[in-house]
């Protein structure tokens, strides 16, 4: 299964079922547009998107006529252990695989807590900050009358300045199923009108790395630096929300003593209520070797990976 998931990052093209094209209007001309939308999932959960052989990514292809594409499996969004999904396609291609995406994430948490009722879950999509005013609209007017007619919880991040050259920004749309993709629709059909927005389809999994001494020329600038000392001391800081910390430390601090030995780094967690920029995640500092850090990232994200499937309101 992992040998499968990790290789599988691109989808193929799916068929396009298409009729000629209707007479210009600018409706039918913005749902014929080709568009795209990020969101994130756990890595845990990504497994369950792809499908054995990726028989599920290939089956919601098919059926929405949208491309579905994934990030590695280690390509996570700054300051998360997130995997980065990009759906691509027309408008109503692109709403139709997020809404079968999400309805399979939905039905991974109804089969661990068997309650009839529809969960409230949160979905945290990838908005690039140029794009952001649009969404908000003037003095908040656009953001409202969305949450307002969707019934949806919808928040914009603060820029997170921990990474540079990061210019995307997190807005997570909290409901159920029917809210959040009401909500995502207003939110797609006016990123389409952004002719700004199409830009950023281009590169949609790369990432600078963590502000880290390691990783930036002397003058500050320079994205990702590779250090081809492995022995070299680096530094990283990702983030782990704030109800999972007990799970990475352990009792008494016995897990995270382990992952320390067993991965050689050394690793320090934030102080209650020193959060990640505009998250309420606590800062994990992981510092040694390059493959030190991995291991013990790795070790991380397997603690947390259960636990982040079932979302927290």
């Amino acid at each position: 299964m992992e040998s499968t998931e990790s290789s599988y990052v691109s989808s193929p093209e799916a068929p396009r079922k298409r009729s000629p094209p209707p007479p210009k209007s600018p409706t039918s001309d913005s749902m014929e547009k080709p568009t795209y939308i990020r969101f994130l999932v756990s890595n845990a959960a990504a497994g369950s998107v792809i499908g054995k052989g990726g028989s599920t990514i290939t089956d919601f292809q098919s059926q929405s006529g949208a491309r579905i594409q994934l990030s590695r499996n280690q390509e996570f969004f700054p300051g998360t252990t997130d995997r980065i999904i990009m759906i691509s396609g027309a408008i109503n291609e692109t709403l139709k695989a997020v809404e079968l995406v999400l309805a399979k994430l939905l039905s991974e948490i109804h089969a661990e807590e068997g309650d009839d009722v529809e969960p409230r879950t949160k979905v945290r999509l990838i908005v690039p900050n140029s794009s952001c005013g649009g969404i908000i609209g003037k003095a908040g007017s656009t953001i409202k009358s969305f949450i307002e007619e969707s019934q949806a919880g919808i928040k914009i991040s603060p820029q997170d300045n921990n990474y540079y050259g990061l210019n995307d920004r997190l807005v997570t749309v909290t409901g159920t199923l029917d809210e959040q993709m009401r909500a995502i629709d207003l939110i797609l059909s006016k990123l389409a009108e952004d002719p700004h927005y199409s830009q950023s389809m281009n590169a949609p999994f790369s990432y600078p790395v963590a502000h880290n001494s390691m990783n930036y020329g002397p003058n500050g600038a320079g994205g990702k630096f590779q250090n081809n000392k492995e022995d070299r001391s680096n530094s990283v800081t990702i983030g782990v929300a704030d109800g999972h910390i007990g799970l990475v430390v352990g009792r008494g601090g016995r897990t995270i003593m382990e992952i320390s030995q067993v991965s050689g780094a050394r690793i320090k967690i934030s102080d209650r209520g020193d959060f990640m920029s505009g998250t309420s995640d606590r800062k994990v500092t992981i510092t040694g070797s390059q493959r030190a850090i991995r291991a013990a990232e790795s070790m991380i994200m397997q603690k947390v990976a259960y636990a982040s499937e079932r979302v927290m309101d």
